[in-house]
């Protein structure tokens, strides 16, 4: 176990708290990314002060293994126009930041007011390109992580916890 419920509830309070106070008197539009984020927006997003509307978008650079691929699929787009919105990006984990970087670009091109990024978990370590995050969570280790949305061929998302996945199992 890397992460306890107790903590990662701990967490997005705090940065619940933080995103209250940026986008006091405005309504930002979060942007979940599907399908590891589900549940840590949900948990986002009750917990917030504010009034927000959601939007989620669903982009694979994994397909069925435990390494980015680093080619992006836009496999679901948003349904609504996000010009001159204030937008926030929730990503479950950003670890080489590919998926990261080709998304904001991607959403910075529909001309955003705004554009800010809430992650639970990042992977700074193995990083290979530079990308902005506003909101984080926790820097874990380079180590193949499930539980709280995250998966390992689609298992293990229910978990309350952030475990490290045992390398016998991949």
């Amino acid at each position: 176990m890397l992460l306890t419920e107790e903590m990662i509830q701990e967490k997005v309070a705090a940065l619940a708290q933080a995103i209250d106070r940026d986008y006091s008197g405005r309504v930002p539009v979060l942007v979940g990314v599907l399908t590891g984020a589900t549940i840590f927006m949900a948990d986002l997003i009750r917990k917030l002060q504010i009034p927000v509307e959601m939007e989620f978008m669903a982009v694979s650079s994994y397909g069925a293994g435990t390494e980015s691929t680093g080619v992006v699929r836009i496999l679901k787009d948003l349904n609504s126009e996000v010009t001159g919105r204030d937008l926030i990006i929730v990503e479950d984990i950003v670890d080489s930041g590919l998926t990261l970087a080709y998304l904001q670009s991607l959403l910075r091109a529909r001309d955003p007011a705004s554009l800010r990024t809430c992650v639970l978990l990042d992977k700074a370590e193995r990083r290979e390109t530079d990308v902005a995050l506003d909101y984080i969570g926790f820097t874990i280790p380079n180590a193949f992580v499930i539980g709280y949305g995250l998966d390992y061929g689609g298992l293990y998302r229910q978990l309350p916890f952030v475990g490290i996945l045992d390398p016998s199992a991949i």
